[in-house]
């Protein structure tokens, strides 16, 4: 196998972390500099892929009876779908372009620029998340396994819904986290292989763990509300949605520009300026 320029490597190879560094800082760039029509684009597809990974979830533990820890470790392997078709088929994922902030602390991209891309993939993450939860009610996949699908469904929801304001903040930050690091491990890799293996066991983690990811709750708040037989007895509202999207979304938004993409800032790119300029 080749990489770009040509050089043999195997499927263990990988970039060096400062090399990751300089490739995550670039693409941010690239994506910061990105029209509008692509990036709406690539954010809606996003929010599906993120949505099709969901999905996957609430199905694989619907009734498995393989108790908590097994059914969350299958329930974390099937949602990292999501992740995989976003960095692999290539789209827009607000999550992971917290990134972008190695960019911004560079002096590569304005603070301007930086919002823009948040603000527009944030949009347009929402639109695709919801649009597939749309169709899958439509679809009529609710009433699958005699309507026990619906059931998890409404379950998984309402708990997003009641969770205090902090807690919901620190699983963000959590998650984000290990968001960030499987995109950051994957920008490691050279083949897809070895992509798919970077990403699976961070985001099969957080899922496990319990961890809140944003663009997940654009999709499984939705379509638990679609799927309750009474919403608002289950807590599912507009109300406890946004409730849940506020304080998931700061903590995401510290969890990967902070903990991840800040931190590898100051080891390997204002580090390396630092020594180069000793």
């Amino acid at each position: 196998m080749a990489d770009d320029g040509g050089k043999a490597f195997t499927l263990v190879d990988a970039y060096a972390p400062a090399e990751v560094a300089r490739r995550v800082e670039s693409a941010g760039v690239a994506k910061a500099g990105l029209g509008i029509v692509p990036t709406l684009a690539l954010g809606t597809l996003a929010g599906a892929f993120v949505a099709f990974g969901s999905l996957f979830f609430l199905v694989a533990i619907t009734e498995s009876g393989l108790g908590y820890g097994v059914e969350r470790l299958v329930g974390g392997v099937c949602f990292s779908l999501g992740l995989i078709l976003v960095v692999v088929a290539g789209a827009e994922l607000f999550t992971g372009n917290n990134l972008i902030v190695i960019a911004w602390a560079d002096g590569k991209i304005s603070s301007a620029r930086l919002l823009r891309n948040w603000g527009l993939v944030y949009v347009a993450n929402f639109a695709g998340a919801v649009a597939i939860a749309v169709m899958v009610v439509l679809s009529g996949m609710m009433d699958a396994a005699g309507g026990a699908v619906a059931d998890t469904a409404t379950r998984v929801a309402a708990a997003k819904t009641a969770l205090p304001f902090s807690e919901a903040f620190f699983r963000g930050v959590l998650c984000n986290a290990l968001v960030c690091l499987a995109v950051w491990l994957a920008m490691a890799a050279h083949a897809v292989s070895g992509k798919i293996l970077a990403i699976l066991l961070p985001i099969t983690a957080f899922v496990a763990m319990g961890f809140e990811h944003s663009v997940a709750s654009m999709f499984l708040i939705p379509l638990g509300m679609f799927a309750a037989a009474d919403p608002v007895a289950a807590g599912l509202t507009v109300d406890s949605f946004v409730g849940n999207l506020i304080p998931v979304t700061l903590g995401n938004i510290v969890g990967g520009s902070v903990f991840v993409a800040l931190v590898y800032y100051v080891v390997y790119v204002r580090g390396a300026r630092t020594q180069d300029g000793a």
